[in-house]
């Protein structure tokens, strides 16, 4: 019995060891980012505070310094629960290998020494119209024929989330692409061809004649979209950034794949303020004139929209000037938001919560919390609309604000700048 019992012992300890180990890794491999850079020419401290160790090495020899002593042809240790100092007489990459506790692999880290980068901060609201690349499947329903029988034309040809981008050979481009050929075909088989995913395929749908003549093929289609967001920042060669995350379809959530579009000037008409359980709103209108116009809309991602500000633009931004902070320079604490909420870009407080320096969901990374209670009793907190407000800590731009907390609107997400610049 007492063998038994040592036994038992031993695999419990064992099994308990592999389990803190194993969260050990998890854990720590959240606490630092796939990638650290550094300003080429300044000295820079680095400081993580966790007991892990590192070896670098670097692709030139003699530009990197790593607490003050030159990186050459071998490799430098150093350990993470110290400060540590780098810098870099130019541009260069390293790699590094992290350990725990020195023995067991975490993972690789790659040093960027880059040139700085300034922007000229938003915090403006911005109205956004954009066209989808191809016609939005949004879902399929029943269609009742001129003989009182019911169809379903395209139940199991098309699906919620397809890009309808060619029927017998036209480019479909919009809505009335698709009702013209569908007035024409008298009842004739359609051939479409179907972006699902990354795939293209061809279905065939035969549309069913109703009692007041039209032919309908159970389809609802959507080919733009347009709300509001918050600038984010335009870099000095006329690129813009906004909103933070992308913009997703209301009715199927998925990230919409878009043509092109603009950007316009936004007034803020009404606030609709957040409550526990149901989130506010930022409301009010786009002003879709060439005079308002920001610019085009290039590209639309999950961190974000992206595009060119067009020529002579005059449109509001906070008029500040500011050097991008990267991830490790992002610390729990206070920061300030900037964002137009009464006709004004205003700064307000807020507190970083948490930070995720993996970045496993890019959108997340930071968790903040509205602290300013000017702000708080306008919008109780993060609003729609907000999304895409700078974030600034330590006179750097290090991130923008993404979602709310449905439970609680005083808290929401915040997505890493790097994240929208690499874009």
């Amino acid at each position: 019995m007492k063998r038994k019992y040592r036994s038992w012992l031993v695999a419990a300890l064992v099994l308990n060891i592999v389990l803190l180990l194993g969260y050990g890794i998890h854990y720590y491999r959240g606490s630092l980012p796939e990638e650290i850079k550094i300003i080429t020419g300044k000295e820079q401290k680095i400081s993580f505070r966790i007991p892990l160790s590192a070896k670098i090495k670097g692709e030139t020899v003699g530009v990197l310094e790593v607490n003050k002593e030159p990186l050459e042809k071998g490799s430098i240790k150093i350990d993470f629960s110290d400060e540590i100092l780098m810098e870099a007489s130019e541009k260069t990459k390293a790699t590094m290998e992290v350990k725990l506790f020195g023995i067991f692999p975490l993972k690789k880290m790659e040093i960027r020494a880059v040139s700085p980068q300034t922007v000229v901060v938003g915090g403006s609201a911005i109205g956004i119209h954009v066209e989808t690349n191809g016609i939005l499947v949004l879902g399929t329903t029943t269609v009742t024929g001129e003989d009182k029988m019911t169809y379903e034309p395209a139940t199991n040809r098309l699906k919620s989330g397809d890009y309808i981008v060619e029927v017998n050979g036209c480019p479909m481009k919009e809505k009335e692409d698709l009702i013209k050929l569908l007035k024409e075909s008298d009842g004739s088989e359609l051939h479409c061809k179907i972006r699902r995913g990354k795939e293209i395929i061809e279905v065939a749908v035969t549309p069913v004649r109703t009692a007041d003549g039209t032919y309908k093929i159970g389809t609802w289609i959507r080919d733009d979209t347009q709300g509001i967001g918050t600038l984010t920042y335009i870099t000095p060669d006329g690129k813009y950034g906004a909103l933070g995350h992308g913009i997703t379809d209301v009715d199927t959530g998925v990230l919409m794949e878009v043509s092109g579009g603009n950007a316009y000037d936004a007034e803020i008409l009404r606030i609709i303020k957040g409550e526990p359980g149901d989130p506010g709103e930022l409301s009010g209108v786009i002003h879709r004139s060439e005079k308002e116009r920001l610019g085009t809309v290039r590209t639309n991602t999950a961190q974000g929209i992206f595009g060119d500000v067009k020529e002579n633009c005059e449109f509001q931004t906070s008029e500040r000037e500011l050097e991008i902070g990267f991830k490790q320079e992002v610390k729990k604490g206070k920061a300030t938001i900037l964002c137009e909420i009464n006709g004004e870009i205003n700064e307000y407080e807020i507190e970083i919560q948490q930070v995720d320096y993996s970045n496993r969901n890019h959108a997340k990374g930071l968790v903040l919390k509205i602290t300013d209670e000017e702000l708080l009793e306008i919008t109780g907190g993060i609003v729609q609309g907000m999304s895409g407000s700078p974030i600034i800590q330590n006179g750097k731009l290090i991130g923008a604000v993404t979602h709310v907390f449905i439970r609680d609107s005083t808290k929401g997400y915040g997505t890493f700048i790097e994240n929208m610049i690499q874009q």
